[in-house]
């Protein structure tokens, strides 16, 4: 081999080392910053990991699921605790702010999803008289309000995911902010509730945490129903954000905030295996509830139509490909409350509140 012909092979060495190590350390930071992610992960689904009192799997079910392998579903619950709400009219717990109840398939690799309003008139499995849905929480937690949302649809509800307004704001901060595109003006209290703190003009926008908020909770700008979607275009519009490649950096944040802010049935196996759905998040079919404004012993409720309520059971049943051949019992939950007798009373402290 002649000189030039060696100083060709090193010049192609040198080239091959520069391109090679690069890749290596972008491997190795790869690596790294994903064990980094395994991590937090797996140390947040430990701190939020809370089950419900019935085990493992719905009362609806013969077989516990597994969202790696089957068809499942998802209770997702937002819970406003403030302080001065903790306990708020003789309630032993919170209400929920948010129902958002999701389907997973399997094969199609798809999700439906629907969001019930917080004053849905409802029967709440254990308790004498039909309530408002935000109630069940606050009378037996998210094991009652799994309870009422399987008796209202009669299909199983697999998995719950409960968090807080602070892992909300949290989590929209770290994104820098949602993009949604406002349809009316909203002047709404913050987080704090201190009144009219915010105001949100109509149009394509870019909402701040606050504003987020305000935009999801406010119950004065029109209906129930239009609350519910206006919380599926904020859920809608995190789920956008985070997916983007700018987003990936803060995901250890994310995982961090929302962990400290949340509880669960999903154990760590079990978010591993929702990473398949990562390319349907952002197609997820919505499904709506419709039905009336309604006042009842003049307190204010939304009448469901029960030809509606039983549309949105069957698409989720199909979608789940469940036909009740699982079911164990009558599906009416297990929940009781020895303070059932005092629904009304509650009830009506409520409205003379104007809740």
């Amino acid at each position: 081999m002649d000189r030039q012909q060696m100083r060709k092979k090193k010049k192609k060495k040198r080239r091959i080392k520069f391109i090679v190590f690069p890749l290596i350390l972008i491997l190795l930071g790869t690596v790294g910053f994903g064990s980094y992610l395994t991590y937090k992960l797996a140390n947040a689904s430990s701190k939020a990991q809370e089950t419900l009192s019935r085990g493992g799997k719905s009362e609806l079910r013969l077989n516990e699921v597994d969202p790696g392998k089957d068809n499942f579903s998802v209770l997702i619950a937002g819970i406003d605790d403030s302080k001065h709400r903790k306990g708020e009219k003789g309630f032993a717990g919170n209400r929920t702010d948010a129902l958002i109840l999701a389907t997973f398939n399997r094969d199609k690799k798809s999700v439906k999803m629907v969001s019930i309003p917080r004053d849905s008139y409802v029967t709440i499995p254990g308790r004498i008289n039909k309530d408002k849905i935000t109630h069940a929480h606050a009378f037996g937690g998210m094991d009652l309000t799994v309870d009422t949302v399987e008796h209202l649809f009669n299909i199983p509800v697999d998995y719950y995911v409960r968090v807080n307004f602070d892992a909300f704001l949290q989590i929209v901060d770290t994104l820098g902010g949602v993009d949604v595109d406002v349809q009316k003006k909203i002047v709404e209290q913050d987080s704090k509730d201190r009144p009219r703190a915010i105001t949100i003009e109509p149009g394509q926008q870019r909402l701040n945490a606050e504003e987020a908020l305000a935009y999801a909770r406010t119950r004065h700008a029109d209906s129930d129903i239009m609350r519910g979607d206006r919380q599926k275009q904020i859920v809608e519009g995190i789920i956008k954000e985070s997916t983007q490649i700018k987003s990936i950096p803060k995901y250890g944040k994310l995982i961090e905030n929302v962990g400290d802010n949340m509880s669960t049935n999903f154990t760590f196996g079990n978010m591993l295996a929702l990473l398949k759905y990562a390319k349907s998040v952002g197609d997820v079919e919505s499904l709506k509830l419709e039905g009336t404004d309604a006042r009842i012993n003049n307190i204010y409720y939304y009448s469901l139509n029960e030809l509606s309520v039983q549309n949105v059971s069957a698409q989720l049943k199909e979608h789940l490909a469940y036909d009740g051949s699982g079911t164990q019992d009558s599906g009416t939950g297990t929940g009781t409350d020895s303070s059932s007798t005092d629904s009304t009373t509650d009830s009506t402290s409520e409205a003379n509140n104007g809740n």
